[in-house]
């Protein structure tokens, strides 16, 4: 049997090489690769959308639009990493940690990559939904932390500077984002099931990777309902063993560090803080299950491979 033929349309851009190089060191599927020169003709792409068994878009939002107008009419699964189709009713949302989303995705043929603040926001946020122990149209509030390899090539060399050329203020972390129109906040009001966008605060920090997305409950909780009941819900909805996992301690002598699982596919979901003033932490790598390795876990699942292949999941808790 042929093994599957996969196209990332945008290799050249921090998640598509990282996905080409996980794949490159599997044997159960091949990759089509466009010379340089090709790279951005659109009848070489169209080519190619047509004749791989499944595409990964890792473009802007208009060229990722472009991309599924040339593969219309294709068998191609394809699998957006951008934000351009994660509210579309046409396209399957790509966390498969969702209830009964991994069927969804096994059978569908347009698959929207979640992003990254987004999918540790959801993943705190969704099961307390579903349990009933957050009101849809509660406003929440989410900050969340994260390395500057999620703004791209620009701010990649941005914080990579030469120390001697470098802004000062980029020592410290930065937030952005202060308009309230943060491009993910769309799907994680879709997404979540609360149906009310979060007052959401990112920051961005100077270290390449990790990201660390905080949800306070506090008053948010209906009364009577604490720390028991929230983990509960937790514990039922991530049980060990699975890409998204709960950590009953989490904590490394009072501090939860944003890159501890940098370079990993993996997110750990925790529990903190007291009656009444209850936060619960998601963390992972923003290129990780924020990224390359939620559209490989997506990738997996459509092609019919094991959910983990080639995912960087490792037995040790992180630091």
């Amino acid at each position: 049997m042929p093994k599957p033929l996969v196209f990332i349309d945008g290799a050249a851009g921090t998640t598509g090489l990282r996905i080409a190089d996980r794949l490159a060191s599997r044997d159960d599927l091949e990759i089509l690769v466009l010379p340089d020169e090709k790279r951005k003709d659109p009848a070489a792409r169209r080519d190619a959308l047509h004749t791989c068994d499944a595409a990964v878009l890792c473009l802007p939002d208009d060229a990722a639009r472009d991309a599924a107008a040339l593969a219309e009419g294709s068998g191609a699964v394809l699998i957006d990493t951008s934000t351009a189709h994660r509210t579309a009713a046409d396209w399957v949302y790509g966390f498969a940690e969702l209830p009964g989303r991994r069927e969804q995705i096994a059978k569908a043929r347009r698959i929207a990559n979640p992003g990254c603040h987004a999918s540790g926001f959801i993943a705190l946020a969704e099961p307390l939904v579903r349990a009933g122990l957050l009101t849809p149209g509660t406003v929440l509030s989410c900050f969340s932390l994260t390395g500057y390899t999620g703004g791209g090539k620009k701010m990649i060399a941005t914080y990579e500077t030469p120390a001697k050329e470098r802004d000062p203020l980029l020592d410290a972390p930065r937030m952005y984002g202060l308009t309230q129109a943060h491009k993910h906040l769309p799907e994680m009001t879709a997404q979540s099931g609360i149906g009310a966008a979060p007052v959401f605060c990112p920051v961005v920090g100077d270290f390449p990777c990790g990201m660390e997305v905080v949800l306070p409950l506090g008053s948010a909780l209906p009364a009577g309902a604490g720390d028991a009941e929230v983990r509960a819900v937790y514990r039922a909805a991530y049980p060990g063993g699975g890409v998204v996992h709960f950590a009953e301690q989490a904590d490394a002598a009072g501090f939860l560090s944003a890159s501890a699982f940098a370079g990993r596919d993996d997110m750990e979901i925790s529990l903190h803080g007291a009656p009444g003033r209850l936060i619960a932490v998601a963390r992972f790598d923003n290129l990780g299950k924020g990224a390359s390795g939620a559209a490989l876990q997506n990738l997996n699942l459509a092609l019919g491979f094991p959910e983990t292949s080639g995912l960087n999941l490792p037995d040790a808790p992180a630091a």
